[in-house]
């Protein structure tokens, strides 16, 4: 189902390890108050990450750069949907929920996948948000992506 709006899941990706590269997959499954099975990080307050792919785009179009959305590192990519200030909403995300803790700052890793990055990154989020998931289920790239009233 997609809501009215066509927002939806591009991308998804998991972590093989700590600073490892990121594994491209057609769909994952998220667990209630961990994370997404098979990820490298799970728990905390950081279950997923999540990435507003216009944010990227516009990002990396101030830059003149063509860099692939995977260099961010975020776990799930969605288009539709803006991040900025969303801190406590909660995002569905397929059938499952996730709450948004907080902004996903830009780190070092950005200046290796471009100059400048990790500055363009910087304002309204363009880095990203992160959360814990509240109800799991599996999620797939098409799925449609929305915010809860």
């Amino acid at each position: 189902m997609t809501p009215s709006n066509g927002a939806r899941v591009e991308s998804i990706w998991l972590k093989t390890e700590r600073r490892g590269p990121m594994a491209s997959v057609d769909r994952a499954t998220l667990v209630e108050g961990i994370g997404i099975e098979g990820n490298a990080n799970r728990g905390g307050y950081r279950q997923v990450t999540l990435l507003d792919a216009d944010a990227w785009e516009a990002a990396t179009a101030e830059l003149g750069v063509d860099v692939d959305p995977a260099s961010r590192r975020a776990n799930v990519l969605v288009r539709g949907v803006a991040l900025t200030e969303t801190g406590g909403r909660v995002l569905r995300v397929g059938g499952s929920r996730i709450q948004i803790r907080g902004e996903t700052l830009p780190c070092d890793l950005m200046e290796e996948a471009a100059p400048g990055l990790r500055e363009a990154l910087k304002p309204s989020w363009r880095a990203g948000a992160y959360g814990v998931v509240l109800t799991g289920g599996p999620v797939a790239i098409g799925d449609a992506v929305e915010w809860e009233s």
